[in-house]
Order: structure tokens, then C-alpha cells, then sequence
């Protein structure tokens, strides 16, 4: 199975990539664990990422590609992966087909989590972190009616990436830059959507359901 995962901030991408990557026994590919893992081990592409990241830069699409490139040659995504915050865009979706047609593979399903964009908002702009354990708690999940955290006793705060109009800035992003994606995945008839409404639980055995076809 190889698969890509795309969704809106607050969908719940990482957590559900993390479900259904164990459910396949395949390895959950993200990019920002490929930039961590080259910048820890010191690699070439890792040096030259830094580099851009440390002047506060955005590393470009190349240096970018080439870790997905080496990422997907190795031995553990050989007979499956799942790709989670990447392709961002369809020119990245473009060069994926191709690479992946230099393996001589493409991909068998594109996972579209979809979910309410006044919902991603409650998400995201509910959370709030603890300013000294760091734990993250919900003003409406974990029915937080206080600033202080049930851990340590610390205080919270929501960061500013969780504030409302920062969040829906980012949803603004995400329909200019990334949500043409879904089209592009519809015409190359590899879309499939998945209600991300929800429990964790719930969300995850909808999309093993509509996994289950392509699964040989």
C-alpha cells in the first residue's frame, strides 16, 4: 500500500498517519521527520537544510525532494509507505508521480480527511499549553475550566499558533496552496474522503474501511 495523507491544520493528520501506517505494517513517512533525522545525522542534504532554517528561510522544494527521494529508497518503504505532509502542493504531487515512476510504482490511494473548517477552529484555538510541563489540554475536550494545569500545577497559555486568526490564516494557506491538491488527486480518480469528525477511534476505522478495497 502506498498512500498519501492530506487534510487541513487540525484534521488530525499526525495522530491518524500514526494508526493507519500500524494497521498496514508500513513506515509513516512525514517531512518533518526527515528533516530531523538529516539534520541529527549530519547528512549532506541535512547541512544544507540547516542552513536555510537557521536564517529563518524556508528550505526549498529541492532539498525537500531530495530527502523524500532518499527516504523512499530505502529497504522499509519498499513494499509500502504512507506519505503525511507531503506533496504540499501539485507541482510537488507532479514530481512525486514521476519519482515514484522511476521506481517503477505509483500511488494506490490518496486519504483525504475531511473535516468543518469551524471545527478545525475549535480544535486548534481550544488548546491551551502548560507554560512548565508543556502538556497540552483542551477548554472544551478536557472541560478545562481554569488556566492551571491538572499535571504540575503550572499555568497555561494558548500559543499564538492556536489563537482563532492565526488558525483560520493558516486554513486560508492551506486553501490556496494545498487544497488544489485534492483536485488534482480527483482527476487521477485516486481521491477517497474520509469523515474527520469525531473520535480518534471513529475517524480511524472509517479510514481503515475505505482502505480496505485497495488492500491486497
Amino acid at each position: 500500500m502506498r498512500l498519501v495523507l492530506v487534510g487541513p491544520p487540525g484534521a488530525g493528520k499526525g495522530t491518524q498517519a500514526q494508526y493507519i501506517a500500524s494497521n498496514l505494517s508500513i513506515p509513516k513517512i512525514s517531512t518533518g521527520d526527515i528533516f530531523r533525522a538529516n539534520v541529527s545525522g549530519g547528512t549532506e542534504l541535512g547541512k544544507l537544510a540547516k542552513e536555510y532554517m537557521d536564517r529563518g528561510d524556508l528550505v526549498p522544494d529541492e532539498v525537500t525532494i531530495a530527502m523524500v527521494r532518499d527516504r523512499l529508497s530505502e529497504d522499509d518503504a519498499q513494499d509500502g509507505f504512507l506519505l503525511d505532509g507531503f506533496p504540499r502542493n501539485v507541482p510537488q504531487a507532479e514530481i512525486l508521480k514521476k519519482m515514484l515512476a522511476e521506481f517503477g510504482v505509483a500511488l494506490d490511494i490518496v486519504l483525504e480527511l475531511v473535516v468543518d473548517e469551524d471545527e478545525v477552529v475549535r480544535r486548534l484555538a481550544g488548546r491551551r499549553t502548560c507554560s512548565q510541563c508543556g502538556r497540552i489540554w483542551h477548554v472544551d475536550f478536557d472541560d478545562k475550566k481554569d488556566d492551571v494545569c491538572d499535571a504540575c500545577g503550572g499555568s497555561l497559555y494558548q500559543r499564538d499558533d492556536d489563537k482563532e486568526e492565526t488558525v483560520r490564516r493558516r486554513l486560508e494557506v492551506y486553501q490556496e496552496q494545498t487544497a488544489p491538491l485534492i483536485t488534482f488527486y480527483a482527476d487521477e480518480e485516486i481521491l477517497v474522503g474520509v469523515d474527520a469528525a469525531g473520535p480518534v477511534e471513529e475517524v480511524t476505522g472509517r479510514a481503515m474501511e475505505a482502505l480496505a478495497p485497495y488492500i491486497g
